[in-house]
Parts: structure tokens; C-alpha cells; sequence
């Protein structure tokens, strides 16, 4: 009985807690993505912070296009990654276009 009800617990704080240790989730900006044309240049920019206090860098799509060459952007991916309930994040977004 002991035993069951171990296995129980566990499964159960695994279930409620899982990915809090660790996250990495990439999703597209765009609802048609079967029908999108990428384009041959990639630019990142991506922002982080410490222990939800300190948040420093330039996350933004300008500075994506900027640091990709991209003048056209045709899409946009946003990558979340995040560690230990998120004492530390970074958020990056990914630019595609020409």
C-alpha cells in the first residue's frame, strides 16, 4: 500500500511540475505557416533576466531584421527558454525574410 501510494505522489508532482526545471518552446508568429515563404537570410535578437529581477538585451523585431540583413521580413519565430521556474529566461526572436 505504501508502495502505490508512493508511486502516486511522484506521478502526481511530475504532472504538476513538469517543465518547470526546464523549457525550451519555439512557436511561429504567423496562423498560415503551410503557405509562408522563409527567405534566405536569419536574424536573432533576444533579451534575458536573472531571478525575475534584472532583464537586459534588445528582443525586438527590428533588431532581428538588423542583425539578419533583413530589409523584407516574410516571418517571424519567438524561442522561450527558461530554467528552474524561470530564475532564468531568455526570449529570442527569429527574423526570416530577404
Amino acid at each position: 500500500m505504501k508502495r502505490s501510494f508512493s508511486f502516486a505522489f511522484v506521478l502526481i508532482f511530475l504532472l504538476l511540475f513538469s517543465g518547470c526545471l526546464y523549457t525550451k518552446i519555439k512557436t511561429p508568429f504567423d496562423t498560415d505557416v503551410s503557405e509562408t515563404q522563409l527567405g534566405e537570410k536569419t536574424g536573432h535578437s533576444s533579451y534575458c533576466c536573472i531571478l525575475w529581477l534584472v532583464a537586459w538585451g534588445n528582443g525586438g523585431t527590428e533588431a532581428a531584421a538588423k542583425n539578419g540583413g533583413i530589409t523584407t521580413i516574410n516571418h517571424l519565430d519567438s524561442e522561450y527558454f527558461s530554467i528552474l521556474f524561470g530564475l532564468y529566461s531568455r526570449r529570442t526572436i527569429i527574423a526570416y525574410g530577404d
